[in-house]
């Protein structure tokens, strides 16, 4: 999927800015980012998960109440539980973050590296990244709440009859739902569109 290409493109760009990794979390939505990725160290991303360390990081608390981007090290708030010098043992000692969107829908993004803090310039191209990816991972929001039932219901395992008498209309107008909601995700078939919406958490 094209969308999906242009993440990958995008997130290669993060790989070559950032020596040691970076972490995106894409549409953050009740605390829960649409896309989450890390490419930092495993040994960290498998620390930072099992002890919840997102609920305490600092770079989130930053990342949801600001839209901008910063080196780590200009970050004033305050880190109690040392998120930050736990990351350096790691290796991860120097590193940069962008914000952006709306706070109903923030993206944030963390690069790292060992040696140096990022320039000015590598803090232009990953501000420039994170507004490109929040762009590019946008869920669809002109779906109908009649075509996302009739997704939901083949969700849920019901046929198209079925689904169709569930919902009070007859199979050809639910069928037509169903082509309608396929061209609006850009899916090429209803699998792919609610494989789209399930990404998006629009089924749930």
């Amino acid at each position: 999927m094209a969308e999906r290409k242009a993440i990958m493109l995008l997130l290669d760009q993060l790989d070559q800015l950032a020596p040691l990794g970076y972490t995106v979390g894409l549409h953050i939505r009740f605390a829960s980012p649409l896309i989450y990725k890390s490419s930092y160290p495993a040994a960290w991303v498998d620390q930072y998960n099992s002890q919840s360390y997102y609920l305490r990081d600092p770079l989130v608390f930053w990342g949801v109440g600001v839209e901008g981007t910063t080196r780590w090290s200009a970050i004033p708030l305050p880190d109690p539980f040392s998120v930050m010098k736990k990351a350096a043992t790691h290796g991860l000692r120097y590193g940069a973050v962008s914000s952006y969107g709306p706070i109903t829908s923030r993206s944030i993004v963390g690069i790292a590296r060992g040696d140096r803090e990022f320039t000015d310039g590598e803090l232009d191209r990953l501000r420039e990244a994170t507004i490109q990816l929040h762009i590019e991972a946008k869920p669809p929001s002109d779906l109908t709440r009649a075509q996302i039932e009739a997704l939901r219901c083949l969700a849920n395992g019901d046929r198209h009859a079925a689904a169709a008498e569930k919902l009070g209309i007859t199979e050809s107008a639910f069928k037509a739902r169903l082509k309608s909601a396929r061209i609006r995700l850009e899916a090429r078939t209803t699998s792919e569109a609610i494989r789209k919406l399930r990404e998006y958490r629009q089924l749930d």
